[in-house]
């Protein structure tokens, strides 16, 4: 939880910093509502639908800080408590003369009152990562590496996620992106694994919607809901709804 404070506190200077060096600056919204909440490949809602919404400040300099949050169910499916993750996020982006693009931050996932540490086999669910993503053209790889036990897994520290997305304009409003990942639990292999995604939005102007096929080879044992034993990492076609305002 140290590690998230102190997190928490060097975004909230970013976003200081950034907003004292650029008067020109953006603040945008977001709302979601998807089918199921998948992250790096992982239902984080044992396969149910979720709400979601955040916010980003973006500077003209490049430099941001946002917050995000999400409804979720596996810190109480695990033993723990709570419902809701919130992340908070802050970094600089910007480009190269030679076109190539670069984003470079910090981000920590909130798991408010979690109770995971009192859990036989588990960890506090807060985690904090720093990351950065090189871009050229439609694609973009990223790195990320955990500074804390990554997301409540005793031993973890040190983790990382690669992966690779390539985002394809398919007309005027439609977007086509394709993505592959690969997650490195430290100290635990048979929690590593590769996911991926193939997905389609839409911008209908009132809303965007996407349409997605995600999979990954995780262990069914490593991923199975230990509510009711489903494969939290199985293929599936998900469906969002979002707004940015």
């Amino acid at each position: 939880m140290k590690n998230v404070i102190l997190l928490a506190a060097a975004l909230a200077s970013l976003a200081a910093g950034a907003q004292a060096e650029e008067a020109a600056a953006t603040l945008t919204g977001n709302a979601a509502l998807v089918s199921d909440y998948r992250y790096r490949g992982i239902s984080q809602t044992r396969l149910q639908p979720a709400l979601q919404a955040g916010a980003d400040y973006v500077a003209a300099s490049g430099w941001y800080a946002g917050a995000w949050a999400s409804s979720i169910t596996w810190t109480r499916d695990a033993g723990g408590s709570g419902s809701i993750e919130a992340d908070l996020y802050g970094g600089k982006r910007g480009a190269f003369a030679n076109g190539v693009s670069y984003d470079a931050g910090l981000l920590g996932y909130v798991y408010p009152s979690n109770g995971l540490s009192q859990v036989r086999g588990w960890d506090n669910a807060n985690t904090a990562e720093v990351y950065a993503q090189l871009g050229y053209g439609v694609a973009t790889l990223k790195y990320s590496h955990s500074l804390t036990n990554l997301f409540g897994v005793p031993g973890s520290h040190g983790s990382g996620y690669l992966d690779l997305n390539l985002n394809l304009a398919a007309g005027e409003k439609t977007t086509l992106s394709l993505h592959a990942g690969r997650q490195r639990v430290r100290h635990v292999d048979a929690a590593s694994y590769t996911d991926w995604k193939a997905a389609v939005a839409h911008d209908f102007g009132i809303a965007t919607v996407t349409l997605a096929a995600v999979g990954t080879n995780a262990s069914r044992s490593a991923y199975a809901s230990p509510a009711d034993g489903q494969f939290l990492g199985r293929r599936a076609v998900l469906l969002s709804v979002s707004r940015t305002f």
